[in-house]
């Protein structure tokens, strides 16, 4: 069986239903980090997050964000 392709705005559809608010663990998944590793960055500063009710959710950009920021730290530490 094979798999059915996506015209391209079938996944421009798709891409707009993809979660962008991520539970720490998820986020921590993500990452490449264990759970307590991700709360020690957000405790820290370094990994930022938002509250919904008494939830701590970790949006995809800031993601992105703490990912561009161990990159920076990489290419300084090997300068």
């Amino acid at each position: 069986m094979s798999t059915p392709m996506l015209s391209a705005a079938d996944e421009a559809v798709a891409l707009d239903l993809a979660p962008r608010l991520h539970r720490v663990e998820v986020a921590a998944h993500l990452i490449g980090v264990k759970r307590s590793t991700a709360y020690e960055e957000i405790r820290l500063g370094r990994l930022r997050t938002v509250r919904v009710g008494r939830r701590r959710l970790v949006p995809t950009e800031y993601i992105e964000e703490y990912i561009d920021l161990l990159k920076r730290e990489a290419d300084q530490a090997v300068a």
